[in-house]
């Protein structure tokens, strides 16, 4: 391999090992600090700075992470046919979406009654897969317009909401309304709905175009620059304008400050206009600049971004095996509630539980430097057996 795909596969490692590392923190957020179980963190009227930014910084993750996974397939399907990568995702997809109802939730529930199911990140991801796994026989200059038009327009839904717990009801939640379901003693709770996420993944496969062996290292940078830029230029513009783009305007607070937080706390679920501009702008911005950025950081943070479902799947069960091993050494306190059946945030035997933020913060950093050993073993495992099929889907 040259030293110009060395690099491009560098960039593209640091960042989503970046986003991973990130992530961490937010699930450790929510199992071990004392006032998730209280209040919402962006919840101004209840929150301060750390714990706000602390919340608020794990959002760039799933937008980039998907970001990335596009620009990966297409790099993908230069050593495959179309018909090939195609297969390829459907595959991936449907296998992504079996582990989110199946081992992710049990890693969040420890519960093998699986009393609820949640539509998440990785349920996006996998249904992500299959609709690029149809998009990849269209042409780029194709693709891209309809990715822009979705992630512009989408929020012209957000006062189309379809009440009751029917099915219908579920089937719309999951395009384009968050909201919590229960049939049969089950809880289902669609995290994710899937509009405007299914257009971020074929936006980075078409942003994968910049990645071929044969493309200018400079004028990547250049795009990369300017597509960032007007990003977040264009998501300023539209949070003053406070009209579109956010189904939650920002309001003038008790201070500058809490203004200002006011001004980012963007929504989530579904993924806003301003929330994509602000992450998905950011990242292009991260691409650029750290193109040629070398050293052993970079080679330590890149190893959580070669393994990175390997990753997310083994950090949840440490996390919540923790958290109930912390419950069981804290008098007063016992780990069977750890065994969850409802939510975490609705758990009200957890109010009262938890550490300070910084020892949460401790507890992250030994999360993310105890699974490298992990993580680095098996990153070379997976380059000295590429000619082992099923290691593509972990």
């Amino acid at each position: 391999m040259d030293n110009f795909s060395k690099n491009r596969i560098t960039a593209i490692d640091l960042l989503r090992g970046t986003v991973m590392i990130i992530m961490a923190l937010d699930h450790v957020r929510d199992y071990l600090f004392t006032d998730s179980f209280l209040y919402d963190p962006l919840d101004l009227a209840r929150t301060n700075g750390p714990v706000f930014f602390t919340r608020w910084i794990t959002h760039f993750c799933a937008p980039i992470f998907m970001l990335l996974a596009g620009t990966s397939a297409y790099l993908i399907g230069q050593r495959k046919t179309k018909q090939e990568l195609s297969v390829f995702l459907l595959k991936r997809g449907i296998w992504l979406i079996v582990l989110e109802l199946t081992v992710v939730n049990l890693g969040w529930n420890f519960n093998l009654e699986f009393p609820m199911f949640f539509f998440i990140t990785i349920w996006a991801l996998g249904l992500s897969m299959i609709v690029l796994a149809v998009l990849v026989y269209l042409p780029v200059k194709v693709i891209l317009p309809v990715c822009l038009l979705i992630i512009a327009g989408h929020n012209l839904l957000d006062s189309v909401h379809l009440d009751g717990n029917s099915f219908p009801s579920f089937l719309w939640s999951l395009v384009h309304d968050q909201r919590f379901f229960s049939w049969h003693e089950k809880l289902f709770l669609v995290g994710y709905p899937i509009v405007p996420l299914l257009a971020v993944m074929p936006l980075g496969y078409c942003m994968g175009v910049w990645y071929t062996t044969d493309y200018d290292v400079a004028k990547r940078q250049r795009h990369l620059k300017w597509t960032g830029f007007s990003a977040l230029g264009t998501f300023v513009l539209i949070r003053l304008l406070n009209s579109y783009g956010d189904p939650v305007p920002w309001t003038v607070q008790k201070d500058n400050f809490f203004t200002f937080l006011s001004f980012i706390n963007v929504n989530k679920y579904p993924p806003s206009l301003s929330y994509l501009l602000i992450t998905l702008g950011t990242a292009c911005l991260f691409l650029s600049f750290t193109e040629r950025l070398k050293g052993p950081g970079v080679k330590i943070i890149s190893v959580y971004g070669r393994v990175p479902m390997f990753y997310y799947l083994i950090h949840i069960y440490v996390i919540h095996a923790i958290a109930m091993l912390a419950s069981s050494l804290t008098p007063g306190q016992d780990w069977r509630r750890w065994i969850l059946e409802k939510p975490i945030w609705f758990t009200e035997n957890l109010k009262g539980y938890g550490f300070s933020l910084p020892v949460a913060y401790l507890f992250w950093v030994c999360v993310v430097i105890g699974l490298y050993p992990l993580c680095k073993r098996y990153d070379a495992y997976k380059q000295a057996h590429k000619d082992k099929w099923w290691l593509s889907y972990l």
